[in-house]
């Protein structure tokens, strides 16, 4: 497909843990065309081995550039050198130290360049929490690294698809933490940030529903009074702003009301609470978006899926909506500047 010109510079893709999926979306994405150039954070060689291996290798080629700035080819997959490459014989579908340090090269370096504006975005593969333990690296997950490496102290997670909003005031934290990190401040700021995605999306005035952490939101401080003392004056403090919150709403309902067009987003007090209803909706579907970044970050709502790696069976579609998405939000970042 010919690389189209645009006055916006062309969007970063992490190829993310090599042992598992990441490389097969990589090569599946580019295979279906893309509407505007991409660069690919990740290894040269396991990318032609892994078009050699869906017999897509006589259709792209693999480019290896420097920066996104040089001239990118038609048909072909453009990759930054920006690690050592990786054996021939890496074991696929497990945990290993060596993917694990390459892929956090890989969004190291691509969140490098978007802090530089090189790339208008980052669309990111599934990395693997235990492989990069492996090879000595701490942080839970993207969300963190993306977080520490921009210098960025506050932002959020954001689930969607074509249904369905939601953000998270708590993310990779047990749900024995949970209830102290509930704070005025935490909520109230996860609320903003929730006002932020959905304007970015076009959304000017988005009905935000805030849920409660508490079964039945509390039912009035029998099973819990976060809702009393802290969800529900953040609630009122962003109404004060002139943002529509409303809430705390029960959990078990809230999300139901959302995808029946009863609110844009739903704000989430943890992981599992704002997880679980987007990705019953169908993983495939779903993207993730950091909120609060100073670039354009949205990602696949899955994992490396170590059962299937390397047995040409993955399905890109998140990646392909991921990538969409991305494309959209720093269009729409983009056009102030361009006018």
């Amino acid at each position: 497909m010919p690389v189209k010109p645009s006055n916006l510079p062309p969007l970063g893709i992490t190829m993310g843990d090599a042992s598992g999926i990441g490389p097969e979306l990589v090569v599946r994405l580019f295979a279906q065309g893309l509407p505007h150039p991409a660069v690919v954070f990740g290894d040269a060689g396991q990318l032609r081995r892994t078009a050699q291996q869906l017999g897509l290798d006589k259709q792209l080629a693999i480019q290896v550039i420097n920066t996104a700035a040089e001239p990118l080819q038609n048909n072909a997959i453009p990759v930054i050198a920006c690690h050592p490459e990786l054996p021939t014989d890496l074991p696929m579908g497990v945990a290993n130290a060596t993917a694990g340090a390459a892929a956090y090269a890989y969004l190291c370096a691509a969140i490098d360049a978007a802090m530089q504006h090189a790339i208008a975005g980052i669309v990111t593969a599934p990395l693997h929490k235990h492989a990069m333990q492996l090879a000595g690296v701490t942080h839970p997950g993207h969300t963190e690294i993306l977080a520490e490496r921009s210098n960025t102290q506050h932002v959020a997670m954001m689930l969607a698809n074509a249904e369905l909003r939601v953000i998270l005031c708590t993310i990779h934290v047990a749900l024995a933490h949970v209830p102290a990190l509930i704070t005025f401040e935490r909520v109230l700021r996860t609320i903003e940030f929730a006002q932020l995605a959905c304007q970015q999306a076009g959304i000017q005035q988005p009905r935000i529903a805030v849920a409660g952490l508490n079964p039945h939101a509390g039912e009035d401080g029998q099973f819990g009074d976060e809702e009393i003392t802290v969800i529900t004056p953040a609630i009122e403090a962003a109404q004060q702003q002139g943002i529509h919150a409303s809430g705390p709403w029960p959990g078990d309902t809230v999300f139901m009301q959302a995808r029946q067009g009863h609110y844009d987003i739903v704000v989430a007090q943890y992981h599992d609470q704002g997880l679980i209803p987007v990705k019953y909706l169908g993983i495939e579907e779903g993207v993730n978006v950091t909120v609060g970044l100073p670039f354009i970050r949205t990602s696949v709502d899955h994992g490396t899926a170590f059962d299937i790696a390397g047995k040409g069976r993955a399905d890109e579609r998140s990646l392909r909506h991921a990538f969409d998405l991305a494309l959209t939000l720093s269009q729409a970042s983009a056009s102030p500047a361009q006018n």
